[in-house]
């Protein structure tokens, strides 16, 4: 806008200068214009004065796309190592693009609203093997391992597959031909669906590093197409499991390619505190050079997902009366178990605080990340709604006792009514094309939720007034005056303090919201890191309490027996502008946005309901969805 405003005044300085010129031209008598040329010059004028908004806010102009960044389909050995999945990638994007399929269990499954991009990330690990081997004649492969694993398939014997599955991390390498013949099918499927403005169908795979079965797996998602995708072959953890060699690689091929890709760290409750440890794989102390190289690479994180939700927990953030949603404390991938040390490693809050000690140590901050979110499934189909969860594997997709069931026919695996219904990734951005919402993830312009389709804006700024939130430009005020999620603010001088314009919505199918939360986190004198939850909005006229700092509950209308709620509590939207209230300009500090929704039935109630069955008191019946926006970072060197 300001830049607008400079262009305006511009041209009436121009049309002044050109009015002092005719009459210096015509010996100081004003010059005479005839009704015709005057009409003329106005229609020449407006011509050039856009009057469509959406061409004079072009710069400005985002839109709201749904996808999901992590999804598996029968091209993971482990989809059909431990879960027999039969969906195909083709089949996966028809799925989320909106038509119905049948999973591998039999059931029906349809979504009520289409995503609009999706990535199907398949692990590298292996990649699209065992369906080939599925289809071969076992006796004319030249490879010993793929016609043992041809007929192990054959058999459909579910101990000896999986025992296909102990060779997933085993460095056993795929024949050059293999892998080259299903890369393309890979980048051509994904290139087919893609269409620009209507769905956008990533390339990308799943790199699956998993040192001692510590989870610190990475989803590599390409902006470009397959002329570009196919000139590599995906880089695996049995290449190396250490992300500064996967670094190397994305370097190298944007370097070879003039491409670009980037990497999304999965949510790190598995990684027995290595996601976010404070030195490199090999031992080594965080550098300048890594910090820069990790915030590079991966511009957003995976804070949500059906194996647990990472933005904080409660032990960590024990004032936090909302930091222990959907918590998975049972240890890593082989069941190791988890120490107290590691949390504060595998956490997205106190990974955000120690960035800015990092970023004051060495001027780089390594854990500059958005948040977003992804489902992880392995049947091929992107459900999130707590009515319409279609489940992991196929031994967790809808039926009477699934719940009960471990996700898989392995040892020590968890039990499917520990799942989560989550999450989705939502982008801000221009268009619904590749380019487009890469670059939002980019510059950090995304949210996380844990299933639902809330909406949520943030904009940073220094001078927003009470009143600009609720008109309806505020996007475009947002621009104009501060920075939205995933931004920086710069010091000001004489600035008291940052406020924040934030507004939130319902999913238009789901619960009511019950409040908006801004979370800060930053540095004091001595470097030390905290952390602070402010209750910013709250839905029926509730009031923080001044001596407790907390707002009463939202209330509850879940009726647990018959698996339903009512709106009446609670509120569809929320909005507020509000400033920080501690602000201090020598300080470090991020801040971002939580929004809750009202209680509603979780997927359990839902299958108890549907099935008739009675389950254990232990099991939860009841969730409260919610988003987590990108943080907003201020600087005060900047």
């Amino acid at each position: 806008m300001a830049k607008r405003k400079m262009v305006v005044m511009h041209g009436a300085w121009v049309a002044c200068a050109a009015i002092s010129a005719g009459l210096l031209f015509t010996g100081g008598k004003e010059p005479v214009a005839s009704a015709a040329s005057e009409a003329g010059s106005m229609a020449s004028s407006s011509a050039t004065q856009p009057y469509s908004p959406p061409v004079r806010f072009a710069n400005e102009d985002m839109n709201l796309y749904w996808g999901n960044t992590h999804l598996h389909t029968n091209n993971s050995m482990d989809a059909i190592s431990l879960g027999g999945a039969t969906t195909t990638p083709e089949e996966a994007f028809r799925f989320a693009m909106g038509e119905q399929i049948v999973a591998a269990s039999g059931v029906p499954a349809k979504l009520r609203h289409p995503l609009d991009f999706l990535v199907v990330s398949d692990h590298a690990e292996f990649l699209g093997v065992l369906p080939k081997l599925a289809k071969a004649d076992s006796t004319k492969i030249d490879w010993q391992p793929g016609r043992q694993w041809s007929e192990f398939l054959q058999s459909g014997d579910p101990k000896k597959l999986a025992a296909i599955y102990t060779q997933f991390y085993s460095g056993v390498k795929v024949p050059a031909e293999f892998t080259q013949s299903i890369w393309q099918d890979v980048v051509k499927t994904a290139d087919r669906f893609n269409n620009p403005g209507r769905f956008t169908a990533f390339i990308g795979y799943e790199w699956s590093s998993t040192p001692n079965g510590d989870n610190l797996h990475r989803n590599v998602i390409f902006r470009d197409g397959a002329a570009k995708a196919m000139q590599v072959l995906p880089f695996s953890a049995n290449d190396s499991k250490d992300a500064e060699q996967l670094w190397a690689y994305l370097r190298a091929y944007e370097a070879k390619t003039g491409g670009q890709v980037l990497a999304i760290p999965h949510n790190g409750n598995i990684s027995n505190g290595r996601m976010f440890a404070p030195e490199t794989f090999t031992g080594q102390p965080l550098t300048a050079a890594y910090a820069r190289e990790r915030a590079r690479w991966e511009p957003v994180v995976e804070v949500t997902q059906m194996k647990g939700t990472s933005e904080a927990h409660s032990t960590l953030s024990p004032t936090d009366e909302f930091a222990d949603f959907e918590i998975w404390d049972l240890g890593n991938f082989q069941q190791s178990a988890k120490q107290p040390w590691m949390l504060p490693f595998e956490y997205a809050r106190p990974a955000l605080k120690a960035g800015l000690q990092f970023a004051q140590k060495l001027g780089v901050n390594p854990f500059k990340f958005g948040m977003i979110g992804g489902t992880d499934q392995h049947n091929g189909l992107t459900t999130t709604s707590e009515d319409n969860f279609i489940g992991q594997f196929t031994n967790s997709e809808p039926a009477a006792g699934r719940y009960s069931r471990a996700m898989a026919p392995v040892k020590n695996v968890r039990e499917n009514w520990r799942l989560g219904a989550s999450g989705l990734t939502a982008v801000w951005a221009k268009e619904n094309t590749r380019e487009a919402i890469f670059d939002a993830m980019k510059r950090r312009e995304v949210y996380a939720t844990t299933g639902s389709r809330i909406q949520v804006r943030v904009f940073g700024g220094w001078n927003f007034a009470k009143s600009d939130v609720l008109r309806p430009d505020y996007a475009h005020i947002g621009y104009e005056k501060g920075v939205p999620m995933g931004g920086d603010l710069t010091r000001q001088a004489g600035a008291r303090a940052p406020s924040f314009m934030i507004a939130a919505a319902r999913d238009p199918d789901d619960a009511n919201l019950d409040r908006i939360q801004v979370i800060k986190g930053w540095l004091d004198a001595k470097g030390e890191a905290h952390e602070k939850i402010y209750d910013v909005a709250l839905s029926g006229g509730r009031k923080v309490n001044p001596r407790t700092g907390k707002a009463p509950p939202v209330g509850n209308t879940v009726d647990i027996a018959n698996a339903t709620y009512t709106n009446s509590i609670g509120a569809p939207e929320l909005a507020t502008v509000w400033t920080d209230p501690a602000f201090d300009p020598n300080q470090r500090a991020f801040y971002y946005v939580r929004v809750l929704e009202i209680p509603k039935p979780r997927w359990t109630a839902y299958d108890a309901q549907f099935f008739k069955v009675k389950m254990p008191a232990n099991i939860p019946m009841t969730v409260q969805d919610r988003a987590f926006s990108s943080p907003i970072w201020y600087d005060p060197g900047k």
